[in-house]
């Protein structure tokens, strides 16, 4: 567990109480979204055939726990808001961990995949690293790590949200410093100019 600054407190405090606050309304207006790309590039870079244990990190009401149960495998959701947790256990039945990404307290070489799908970049340039390195920590050798965030060069709030904002040249780097392999990144939406794809996947690979 780390002990956090006055201000990576404030930080979390005031973006887990956006979501804390919004839960319902996040839910109704992000359980459509079609993210079967990015399901296809997370499982395709695992093992097939098997069931596997995969850590969705920053579950939200449980979208992603739900379709990977219901491909037979072994979910584990984490959320930091209670209110998403609440709403998980109910949605999927799953085991939903309360965490925050700033005090993660993870198994090691506890899963074969984690999924980070509009999460991460919630976590402070500073504690990026970090991070990515307990993540790192809980796969399995061979593991990967997909994770699809807003794109850009910023970092800072966003109403009561605070974000940091990276090109796939950065994020390939912070990834290659925690000890993974790249395996391939995209942008999306699909089938839309650069200049309209606000959001990057990356795909990698424990090393």
């Amino acid at each position: 567990m780390q002990n956090l600054s006055d201000e990576l407190a404030h930080i979390e405090a005031s973006t887990l109480q956006h979501y804390n606050q919004n839960a319902e309304s996040y839910w109704q207006g992000t359980q459509d979204h079609d993210v079967s790309q990015n399901y296809t590039a997370f499982l395709d870079a695992l093992p097939a055939g098997k069931s596997l244990d995969i850590l969705d990190l920053g579950c939200g009401p449980g979208r992603d726990v739900k379709h990977f149960r219901a491909l037979g495998h072994n979910p584990v959701g984490l959320d930091g808001s209670e209110a998403f947790c609440r709403m998980a256990r109910a949605y999927t039945a799953c085991s939903i961990w309360h965490q925050s990404f700033l005090n993660l307290d993870l198994p090691q070489q506890r899963f074969d995949g984690i999924f980070a799908n509009a999460s991460l970049f919630h976590v402070p340039r500073s504690e990026l690293p970090r991070v990515l390195m307990e993540l790192h920590a809980a796969l399995r050798a061979g593991g990967v790590l997909f994770m699809s965030n807003p794109r850009g060069s910023g970092e800072g709030w966003s109403g009561q949200r605070y974000g940091y904002f990276v090109e796939f040249e950065t994020g390939s780097r912070y990834l290659a410093d925690a000890g993974f392999d790249i395996l391939s990144h995209y942008y999306r939406p699909a089938g839309k100019p650069r200049h309209e794809q606000p959001w990057l996947a990356i795909v990698a690979r424990k090393a």
